[in-house]
């Protein structure tokens, strides 16, 4: 039998950790996956996928991920249930992640995570300053077929979720 889950897309807001009793590290996030087709009015719909990570792989993702980071995930679909507060049963699927892969380089558009606040004026500086980077670089990347533009600064206020 076969339960392989692999799925790209952003987490909905920072990841929760946690350490059990026993020592072990937990991080816990939702995951925005795109669907691939639009609905009537031309909207792109999204799924929101629960993930679970354990041990070094729950580290990074908490020191590493945040709200909006673009991530991979690959791991297996795992339902269990439990009994609430009220004595309700609790059914949850989730995906147990074997790996999380980060998909962005580091500090991308990403830096509420660092605790850098972006404000429009500083976003603004900072866009032309990566124009300057760019063009004092520019007669280098012609050189380097490998070399990456900076990526531009994302508002996470344009984020869907």
């Amino acid at each position: 039998m076969i339960n392989r889950v692999v799925l790209v897309g952003r987490l909905t807001k920072d990841p929760e950790y946690r350490v059990t009793p026993s020592g072990v590290s937990v991080a816990t996030f939702t995951l925005a996956v795109n669907r691939t087709f639009t609905n009537v009015q031309g909207e792109r719909q999204a799924d929101f996928i629960n993930c679970i990570v354990f041990r070094k792989q729950a580290e990074a993702v908490n020191t590493y991920l945040s709200k909006g980071s673009l991530a991979g995930i690959d791991g297996r679909l795992q339902s269990r249930s439990y009994d609430n507060q009220e004595g309700q049963k609790v059914y949850v699927t989730e995906v147990v992640c074997d790996s999380v892969q980060f998909l962005e380089p580091k500090g991308s558009g990403n830096n509420a995570r660092n605790g850098i606040k972006g404000t429009k004026t500083q976003n603004q500086g900072n866009h032309s300053q990566n124009q300057n980077n760019v063009s004092q670089g520019q007669n280098t990347a012609n050189n380097n077929p490998f070399s990456n533009a900076p990526m531009p600064d994302i508002d996470s206020e344009n984020f869907p979720f």
